[in-house]
């Protein structure tokens, strides 16, 4: 059996003692490394948007918009997109990537067992060996924690980026899903004034037979029409493709029964206030992604600078040694040795100083990355605020003209089958209706878009307290 003697003890002491000095002499980080802002309050100054307050964005927002299919769909998606699917083996592997970096600041044990024999001129001998052995290497400067710390920050990151896919992801179906609500709205309104307009070429068309009309007034009565009837169409192309895209979104081949069924345009949820403070940015899952790698770079710079001081590591065995199998369980087969080892770096050719260089200029990138993604946050907010007012103002417009323009088509077409007014009138008041009654339509899913992507720039769609928590 050996161990160490008193005098290699003694040495191993005096080692702990040195490292200890180092750690109380460790030099500062460098003065000259640019600060790394650590939130988004730091990394901009963040203008108030409005004075007023109002709850957090939803995370299933889309459970309001009236359109049952809409939840299904966003579900599917979030479930079953090919990105969502990416993103969380990311996460799996940051999670996988954390534990790694954990497990070296423990022990680590290992099992053996040998069996040689060996022959020198007449003699032969065997031996025969059972054991473990084990290592450490102390985390007396913090490398190994650090190294720890990024991981940590690495798989919160991943886990926000997740999150944010999902953000995304969510606003692009209802997007999708609203425009071709709205697509479909508009082939029923064409479908509905073609046969108006058909109904005018056949009133023309007896007024013709009886003399009372020219067949000017015919073949302008039937060039509406078809004018009308070539939009159906074009109409009809777009719906096949946002219904492609739709199925697409939700992991399936193109071909959704479900959306071939016609439905109202989903209304926004009108109790969204239109001014909304600052403070909600902080929920956008991108900009705490963000923050988590500014986090993460940080970490690194110190794990780089740790690599100047010296390493301490010990090592030992305990195993049996014999030269018969059945040596093994003698009294005299046990063995152990224990080992302490110190390294210092001396000469590298700068490798450290460089490491530690570039460590720092990831954090400042970082920290850059940070500001432009709160900027580009708060510019989303203000101009989802601005489309969300513009399209609502525009839509109440829009409203009371269609109103008026299908009054004065009905007025129209009765008058000119009295005789009491000509044909240039009828063709003006339904041309104006059809008009007016497709811009309405485009302006009911705009505005329901516009809270669409109010919702999306808010980071409404994920859960912020569980985002790290749930294992995909």
């Amino acid at each position: 059996m050996s161990s160490l003697s008193p005098l290699p003890q003694v040495l191993a002491l005096a080692a702990v003692a040195l490292l200890s000095g180092c750690a109380a002499l460790r030099p500062p980080a460098d003065a000259n490394a640019a600060p790394i802002p650590t939130s988004a309050a730091s990394a901009v100054q963040l203008g108030t948007s409005a004075a007023a307050a109002t709850p957090r964005a939803e995370a299933a927002w889309w459970s309001r918009f009236g359109d049952p299919l809409l939840p299904t769909l966003v579900d599917e998606a979030l479930r079953a997109n090919p990105q969502v699917t990416s993103a969380q083996a990311a996460l799996r592997q940051a999670r996988a990537l954390r534990d790694l970096a954990a497990s070296g600041l423990y022990p680590n044990v290992g099992a053996s067992t040998s069996a040689g024999r060996s022959r020198a001129r007449n003699a032969s001998s065997n031996q025969f060996q059972a054991g473990f052995d084990a290592a450490w290497e102390p985390d007396l400067f913090g490398r190994t924690r650090a190294g720890v710390t990024a991981s940590e920050a690495d798989v919160a990151a991943a886990a926000l980026s997740l999150a944010d896919v999902q953000v995304s992801l969510a606003a692009e179906v209802a997007v999708d899903l609203i425009t071709l609500r709205g697509l479909q709205s508009r082939l029923a309104i064409a479908q509905a004034n073609l046969a108006s307009q058909q109904e005018t070429f056949q009133i023309a068309q007896w007024r013709l037979q009886a003399g009372l009309a020219t067949s000017l007034e015919a073949e302008q009565a039937r060039a509406a029409a078809e004018q009308t009837q070539a939009q159906i169409p074009a109409l009809q192309l777009s719906l096949a493709q946002f219904a492609s895209a739709l199925a697409v979104l939700t992991g399936r081949p193109p071909g959704l029964p479900a959306l071939e069924r016609a439905a109202p345009i989903p209304a926004a949820p009108a109790d969204l206030a239109q001014s909304l403070p600052t403070d909600t940015l902080r929920q956008r899952p991108d900009i705490r992604e963000a923050e988590a790698r500014v986090r993460a770079a940080l970490a690194r710079v110190t794990q780089a600078d740790a690599a100047r001081y010296p390493t301490f590591r010990l090592s030992g065995s305990l195993g049996l040694s014999a030269l018969t199998v059945g040596g093994l369980t003698g009294p005299g087969a046990v063995v152990s040795s224990l080992l302490a080892g110190l390294s210092l770096p001396v000469f590298d050719a700068g490798a450290i100083n460089a490491q530690v260089r570039s460590q720092q200029a990831a954090a400042q990138q970082s920290g850059a990355n940070l500001q432009a993604v709160a900027l580009n946050a708060l510019k989303e907010v203000e101009d989802a605020l601005v489309e969300v007012r513009s399209s609502r103002e525009r839509l109440a417009t829009l409203g009371r003209a269609a109103e008026a323009a299908a009054n004065a088509a009905l007025l129209a077409t009765q008058q000119y089958g009295g005789g009491l007014v000509d044909f240039q009138t009828v063709l003006q008041t339904q041309r104006t209706q059809l008009a007016l009654q497709d811009n309405l339509a485009a302006a009911q899913a705009d505005a329901a878009v516009a809270h669409v992507r109010l919702y999306k720039a808010l980071g409404g769609g994920w859960q912020p307290d569980t985002a790290t928590a749930a294992t995909p």
